[in-house]
């Protein structure tokens, strides 16, 4: 893994230089040095991929067996003192329900103690509190949902400290790009011989983002109880698929109102309109193109193309025309390439399946997701009740997540020249 990194550092270093030279030299890059670099960022996201897997595969190895990791079954001693306190998520599970139908042992009672009991709730009387889920099996099931998340990994997250409910930042109310406009209102001047300039300072706002629950339930029978390890193999791949699914839906077209704020719904997204005589449900290069130009280089380095999957078939067939040929503008992934995805002006695409149908609004996204704020409270809560299905023998999970999210800009920037606004978020209007 260290290789990897350095790898990733060096590889880096290289493109750097290449940038450089070009901005030293006053040009832009060389159609050479634009393949080159590219294909140094594609090698790059392949090996933070292939890094995030062995985490993700070392984080859930299972122990050695001369370690101690806790409880090796529910009948034998256990220093429940030791950290972790359950080994698996399933075990900690079997406990929660036995604690609520009644039929917990002191062990059991003082494992659940050792985790501790959500703040504020009553776990003594099952029908009046829960429990949180082992820190280690939360933090874990966190960041696989982030990881797992197609945008979600590329989010910048923010986790919320006690005490706290909501995240209040300060951020710079620039809507303009033009002089007198940057950072507000930041100005600078050429001063004459014992003459002064007017004076300026920057325009300061403030956003806050709430922390909204996102719940789901589970009902679990009296017999898959008796198993601990599928029962938490059920409930991570059930949390793995689903949670980040409804992050990465809310993130695309969220309201805003009790849920994450939507790129779709922000007044920083830019809708490039379509081509005059454009076919319906259709993608074409001069979309491509304008919408490329929409979002500055400082963004365009950390973007990547979402789509629709029904969108691919359009892309496939996308031509740059030279003399009596053409150059293909999108670049699938794998064969020729190498490349982990395929490519679109140098920069990833990925399919989608919260992206808009074809031809709508949405169906074609172009966005530095690192430009998007995602905030987090804790991992994750579970509650439980005997009483919901009581008559069929089953017990009732609740799981909760305290998160949100939002774009970091209020509005899209007019850039210094020009009269087309830019953003980190740029889509293509509905044909």
């Amino acid at each position: 893994m260290n290789k990897k990194k350095q790898k990733i550092a060096s590889l880096f270093t290289e493109c750097e230089a290449i940038q450089k030279l070009a901005e030293d030299e006053k040009r832009d890059l060389t159609s050479e040095e634009l393949t080159l670099v590219n294909t140094k960022m594609d090698e790059i996201d392949a090996l933070n991929l292939a890094i995030k897997t062995e985490e993700r595969m070392a984080r859930f190895s299972p122990p050695a067996d001369n370690q101690d990791q806790g409880p090796k079954s529910f009948q034998g001693d256990v220093d429940v003192k030791a950290k972790p306190v359950y080994r698996s998520l399933g075990e900690q599970l079997v406990d929660i329900a036995d604690h609520a139908l009644g039929r917990a042992d002191s062990r059991a009672v003082e494992r659940l103690a050792n985790v501790r009991a959500a703040s504020g709730m009553n776990t003594t009387v099952p029908s009046e509190g829960g429990f949180l889920v082992q820190t280690d099996f939360s933090t874990a099931l966190l960041s696989l949902a982030h990881e797992t998340g197609d945008l979600t990994s590329r989010m910048t997250k923010i986790p919320i400290g006690p005490n706290s409910d909501s995240l209040e930042a300060p951020y710079v109310n620039e809507t303009s790009r033009a002089t007198g406009s940057r950072w507000g209102g930041v100005r600078v001047y050429r001063r004459a011989e014992a003459a002064t300039v007017t004076a300026s300072k920057p325009a300061l706002g403030s956003w806050e983002l709430k922390l909204e629950d996102l719940m789901g339930l589970c009902y679990v029978t009296g017999r898959a109880l008796q198993d601990a390890n599928s029962l938490g193999a059920v409930f991570r791949e059930a949390f793995m698929e689903e949670f980040p699914f409804v992050i990465n839906d809310e993130a695309i077209r969220g309201t805003g109102v009790g849920q994450m704020l939507g790129v779709l719904n922000s007044p920083c997204l830019v809708p490039v309109p379509k081509e005059a005589g454009q076919g319906a449900d259709t993608i074409v290069y001069e979309n491509i193109k304008k919408m490329r130009v929409r979002m500055p280089q400082r963004w365009r380095n950390n973007a990547a193309w979402f789509i629709n999957g029904e969108a691919e078939e359009q892309l496939e067939s996308m031509y740059l025309a030279v003399g009596v040929g053409g150059i293909p503008v999108y670049m699938p992934a794998g064969g020729v390439s190498g490349s982990q995805y395929s490519t679109l002006y140098g920069r990833p695409v990925i399919p989608l399946e919260q992206c808009s149908a074809l031809g709508d609004v949405g169906d074609i996204i172009f966005a530095d997701w690192s430009q998007y704020i995602l905030i987090t409270k804790g991992g994750l809560d579970v509650a439980e009740s005997m009483h919901v299905k009581f008559i069929y023998d089953e017990m009732c999970y609740r799981f909760m997540l305290r998160n949100n999210g939002m774009p970091r800009y209020k509005t899209a920037i007019t850039p210094y020249k020009g009269s087309n606004d830019v953003s980190p978020f740029v889509t293509l209007a509905a044909r």
